[in-house]
């Protein structure tokens, strides 16, 4: 049932008759979208978080002013969306430059599932869900001014008219066009070339092959195993700690040189993470006699080699639902 429906059995035409409870439990049904939504616009799964509160707050504060001329769920979107605009103009007036964003934070697989299903026959729809969640686009976005980037994610992802696009932005419909062309060409700048190049394509058996392999090659330091499986153009990446490598040379040289080998005895646990594979790895610790969390790697796969690599820091596990440790493994 949707929530205006459930509107119309409560009896009201609108939400100001609406108690805290009965809204709040209106205003749920859409959590998880209005989160991914705000997710694309601010690259941060905390800064979302945030705004999806801020969206609820407003929306209750303004709830008299829902005519009914669009559907609750719209309404909650272009709250949401102007949320997204304020906290960007406060916090990141600037769009992030070079090809990394310090601030983008993964997304678990887990919480996606829990998406509605929209039209899942429509492999079209299936596929702008899923690559339109994936890093590379998100990198990509974050690359646009706010404005361009709402209009973009409104119109491409969220599929809405122009007409709506405008009204909520303030805009004319020329306007939005216009922005929206801006917006697929600067994001086109900062995309793979070729579409199957940064959304994977690959087999599920190819896939797994390659991330297993990566896996062990990790865990025993193999530096030559590993850079085997990169490709020439390979990009790497640590937000939010600085710096963009690219080139197998430069990720090889600047980062699986840099302390790698050193590191101590190693176990991971794969995983996925925005619609991509991921390998969570733990470090031995003797002072806690366990395996604790280290850094998550997140794989873009294409054409059976590892195109990108984008790794977090241990803080994440607790978000993406990964062991707190791992107990020893019989070997120390």
């Amino acid at each position: 049932m949707s929530a205006d429906t459930r509107l119309e059995k409560l009896g009201v035409s609108g939400l100001g008759e609406v108690d805290a409870p009965a809204f709040s439990g209106l205003a749920e049904r859409h959590r998880r979208e209005l989160h991914v939504h705000c997710y694309r616009m601010l690259g941060s799964f905390e800064d979302a978080e945030d705004t999806v509160q801020e969206t609820f707050l407003r929306a209750w504060r303004r709830r008299e002013t829902f005519e009914g001329r669009s559907t609750f769920r719209a309404w909650l979107y272009r709250i949401a969306t102007n949320a997204c605009l304020d906290l960007l103009a406060k916090c990141r007036p600037q769009p992030a430059t070079g090809g990394e964003v310090r601030w983008l934070q993964p997304y678990p697989d887990r919480l996606l599932d829990e998406l509605p299903a929209g039209n899942a026959d429509d492999p079209e729809t299936v596929a702008v869900a899923r690559e339109t969640i994936e890093l590379a686009y998100l990198v990509a976005v974050q690359h646009l001014a706010p404005r361009p980037r709402a209009v973009l994610i409104l119109r491409d992802v969220l599929g809405w008219p122009a007409k709506d696009v405008a009204e909520l932005l303030g805009d004319s419909v020329n306007s939005v066009n216009s922005a929206l062309q801006r917006a697929r060409a600067g994001l086109r700048e900062h995309l793979p070339a070729e579409r199957q190049d940064w959304t994977g394509g690959e087999t599920d058996t190819r896939t797994r092959e390659l991330v297993r392999r990566f896996t062990d090659a990790s865990i025993a330091k193999d530096v030559e195993g590993l850079a085997a499986m990169l490709r020439d153009d390979v990009r790497y990446s640590m937000p939010p700690t600085p710096g963009l490598h690219v080139g197998r040379d430069a990720v090889v040289n600047d980062w699986m040189a840099d302390g790698f080998t050193e590191l101590g005895r190693l176990r991971a646990v794969p995983t996925c993470v925005n619609r991509q594979p991921a390998v969570a790895f733990y470090l031995w610790s003797e002072q806690a006699h366990a395996y604790l969390p280290l850094t998550i790697d997140v794989l873009r796969i294409t054409g059976g080699t590892i195109a990108e690599i984008v790794t977090f820091h241990y803080d994440q596990f607790p978000r993406l639902g990964l062991p707190e440790r791992l107990p020893m493994d019989g070997t120390e």
